[in-house]
């Protein structure tokens, strides 16, 4: 067989060789640095399991001075989507990853979406036919089912290797004549792997692995002529000079075909850190994380909450490394100044905890100011709520000073974990929301309690805006011993049998009564804050559902 001129039948317009390409794609001139990047295919979303592995690989090269790029993996072109791609870069824009090249954004390794890149995926596949090395099958799908019948049937191992692949040993002329007859055709590794052999590996996650060589002769060009994931890989990683690859494990047991493509190839292999996915615990049971069973899979579940995207990181990190949590709260330094290492990411896998990472972002929103956090409210609010971001636009000042009720403490508050949780905390201090809600059922509890009216009648008449906290607290305590209620706590536990209650009692009758609610932050800087016209008008509505 003259493996050159088989080359250039199946390859008559291929006129470069591979020499053109190292050339074009030299080594890059940072020695030592990780260089690594993302990988997606634009054949649906970006879910959580996909966003861990790009943060990770972000996260890696930034802590070690290197370039972090975007590659597009579009060749299964039955699977893509309508904008996929588009998605892929809106969704790493939202969560502010920085990429060093890639689509849009260009670098000196492009073309970086693959199927922009076929002439060089052939030039290499055309170099390997030429060393026989690779060769033309022109199996049908019906007979390829029928050798996996067989193999079913002898209890043989599954694919195309040894006496199986029928198409490995054809004649040129035999070649020829199919090719005549347009009978369409993938091009497949001749693999040079012996199954009873074995392979050792160190996985940077994993730590030492030990795989059969493969001896599968896969396919490397499709009929369509575009690469496999795996081919595509191997020329992509070593021309792009990828030093670190980072990836889901459920492609650890592909190390053996791509250890050998990149032997074959003459490639230096990369070093690799298999990531194994984010799990849930259900019940009795641990299981993947599901973009189609779980809601917090779903990366739009975080946009529509508007959970911040630091927060989101942050908890990711706790997913690399448990010991950056604690690291994290006590320092709250920039995370590239805490040592992740591969060695200590979890083998089986990190637990998603919902929780966790609602209290890891209440925790960050604490550590905001009031400014800081009107802002995201205002961008978040633009897209999701139309209403609530007329209101805020409206009451800039106003709600900067809800959002800093006991903000400026030593232990400020932490209720708020994303920004739909504003609306649902504070409605109350917007009027426009306030006199939409059926408060008559509060009401009618309330006007149960005794000298209620009175009371209310009471505060009414002594609320005054520029009384200090120490002053209002005297008056409501003056309005407590006029009606019969405990001024001190104390007194009222030493005689619960001749008191109708406590301050603490008339305190949640002008609690309820202005907000509605049970708890809230601090009362008098909720009603410092609300007009007196508002105040006045809950009051009177109060009174007047009374008897």
């Amino acid at each position: 067989m003259n493996y050159q001129e088989l080359s250039c039948l199946l390859f008559p317009h291929i006129d470069k060789d591979v020499s053109y390409y190292e050339q074009l794609y030299p080594e890059r001139e940072e020695k030592g640095h990780f260089v690594t990047r993302f990988a997606p295919s634009p054949t649906g979303f970006i879910h959580m399991g996909s966003l861990y592995v790009a943060f990770i690989s972000e996260l890696f090269s930034r802590k070690n001075n290197g370039t972090f790029f975007l590659r597009i993996e579009d060749t299964d072109q039955k699977r893509l989507q309508k904008d996929g791609i588009q998605n892929i870069l809106a969704d790493l824009k939202q969560f502010a990853f920085t990429i060093d090249e890639g689509p849009m954004i260009g670098g000196n390794y492009g073309p970086y979406i693959q199927s922009e890149r076929k002439e060089i995926y052939e030039c290499f596949a055309k170099e390997l036919v030429s060393k026989g090395l690779a060769y033309p099958c022109f199996c049908t799908k019906e007979e390829l089912d029928e050798i996996r019948a067989k193999q079913e049937k002898n209890h043989d191992r599954i694919g195309y290797y040894g006496k199986w692949a029928k198409d490995r040993n054809l004649s040129m002329d035999d070649i020829r004549e199919k090719i005549n007859q347009k009978n369409p055709y993938v091009i497949r590794l001749k693999s040079q792997g012996h199954f009873d052999k074995r392979i050792l590996f160190n996985d940077l996650v994993k730590g030492k692995v030990s795989f059969p060589e493969n001896d599968l002769d896969i396919v490397l060009i499709k009929s369509d002529g575009l690469p496999t994931y795996h081919f595509a890989h191997a020329i992509d990683d070593h021309l792009m000079h990828t030093t670190h690859i980072i990836r889901g494990d459920e492609w650890l047991s592909s190390l053996p075909i791509h250890f050998e493509l990149f032997k074959v190839l003459g490639f230096k292999f990369p070093k690799y850190a298999h990531i194994s996915p984010i799990n849930k615990k259900e019940n009795n049971r641990v299981r993947k994380l599901s973009k189609r069973y779980d809601l917090e899979c779903r990366i739009d579940f975080y946009y529509e909450k508007g959970f911040p995207i630091e927060a989101i990181k942050i908890y990711l990190a706790t997913l690399i490394n448990p010991d950056f949590d604690n690291w994290y709260n006590s320092s709250h330094d920039s995370m590239l100044n805490f040592d992740f290492t591969f060695k200590k990411m979890s083998i089986s896998g990190p637990l998603f905890d919902y929780e966790k990472l609602v209290n890891i972002s209440k925790t960050y929103f604490s550590l905001l100011t009031a400014s800081n956090i009107y802002d995201g409210l205002l961008s978040y609010s633009k897209i999701y709520d139309e209403r609530l971001y007329n209101i805020i636009t409206k009451y800039k000042d106003y709600t900067i000073s809800v959002l800093n009720i006991e903000r400026n403490q030593k232990r400020p508050r932490k209720d708020i974990s994303c920004y739909q949780d504003f609306k649902k905390l504070f409605w109350y201090m917007y009027d426009e929301y306030f006199n939409e809600k059926d408060v008559l059922c509060l009401y009618k509890d309330l006007s149960q309690k005794p000298f209620i009216k009175e009371i209310m009648l009471a505060f009414l008449n002594a609320y005054q805006k520029k009384d200090s906290e120490d002053e209002w607290l005297t008056k409501i305590k003056q309005i407590c011993d006029k009606y019969n209620y405990a001024s001190n706590v104390k007194d009222y536990k030493e005689n619960q049998g001749y008191y109708y209650g406590h301050i603490g009692d008339v305190c949640s009758f002008i609690r309820n009564i202005i907000t509605t609610k049970n708890e809230s932050p601090n009362l008098y800087e909720i009603l410092k804050i609300l007009s007196d016209e508002s105040i006045k008008k809950r009051i009177e509505q109060f009174l007047s559902q009374t008897n």
